[in-house]
């Protein structure tokens, strides 16, 4: 074991000093963590948190990356990325329990498979299972609190603890667990069984396409950046406000769709947090309204 590794578990499980996390984020930009777990089981994840407490170090969750800005300073403490934790368990009533690593589009195509419905919506959407329930993620008018029957959080001191959907608070693109330290181990989801798997495919196929002629995959982006204030979107905002094309530095702002920021290639976090400033700037000083992040922004930026 290098001077820049510390085992965590005797399964394998260490902690990785001075981890780049760029290429763990869907806009392929931000510094290193300070301290990097990448665990494979629930016992490793405890033993991150454990050895976290006990070195004193802040602990920053991460897990597909997206909807996700880390600053080029990188981040302290210990990152415990749980993209790795996968597991998915169904019964015959429509259930599905998913470790919070599977990715929501990989999940939507396994339900599809077997004739269930409920989550076509999710198989555009970049995140994974954890992150979908943390940020209430949705798509066409469906959400993920509609569908969550409850999850199972990992505390601060190490405990288990199984909540439901009614204690996570879940608001547009938010729960309450947004704000604190409870990690997501698994989710819980009801869906609709029974149904023709070859029609199921041929709508999340549909979904898929719909998703990919209307937003910008093409170049790396955290998906989209503002919340939608109502009754406008914050894509027509944007695009209303001419700033289809605008750049700085190499982020840009999608001529698809207005709500996306892509990496054109080179791109900083210094230069997409500077961006999304110039977007706010510009909607407010046109609309007087403030378009609020949906993007998670982590990391120093003052001094970017």
């Amino acid at each position: 074991m290098s001077s820049t590794e510390t085992q965590l578990t005797s399964t394998g499980c260490v902690a990785k000093a001075q981890f780049s996390l760029a290429n763990l984020t869907t806009f392929k930009v931000g510094g290193p963590a300070e301290w990097f777990a990448a665990p494979r089981s629930v016992s490793e994840l405890q033993a991150c948190v454990q050895w976290a407490n006990a070195e004193g170090l802040p602990i920053t969750r991460l897990g597909a990356g997206s909807n996700l800005l880390i600053s080029d300073r990188g981040l302290p403490g210990l990152v415990i990325c749980t993209r790795y934790l996968r597991q998915a368990e169904f019964d015959e009533m429509g259930r599905v329990t998913v470790a919070a690593g599977m990715p929501m589009a990989t999940l939507a195509w396994k339900v599809a498979k077997r004739g269930w419905t409920g989550l076509a919506w999710t198989v555009g959407i970049p995140g994974t299972v954890g992150g979908a329930v943390v940020m209430n993620a949705g798509a066409h008018g469906s959400d993920t609190q509609t569908i969550l029957v409850s999850t199972d959080v990992l505390n601060p001191d190490g405990s288990l603890e199984t909540l439901t959907s009614d204690q996570l608070q879940f608001k547009y693109r938010t729960s309450m667990l947004q704000s604190d330290p409870r990690i997501v181990t698994q989710a819980t989801f009801q869906l609709e069984p029974g149904h023709d798997p070859n029609v199921v495919r041929a709508e999340t196929a549909a979904d898929l396409e719909q998703r990919r002629t209307t937003q910008p995959y093409h170049l790396p982006s955290c998906g989209s950046v503002f919340r939608n204030p109502q009754p406008k979107s914050a894509g027509w905002l944007i695009e209303q406000s001419g700033l289809k094309g605008f750049k700085v530095g190499q982020a840009q702002v999608a001529e698809r769709h207005a709500n996306f920021i892509l990496n054109c290639g080179g791109a900083t976090a210094s230069d997409i947090f500077k961006l999304i400033r110039h977007i706010q700037d510009i909607v407010d000083d046109r609309w007087s309204l403030q378009l609020r992040p949906e993007v998670q922004i982590l990391g120093d930026f003052q001094a970017a």
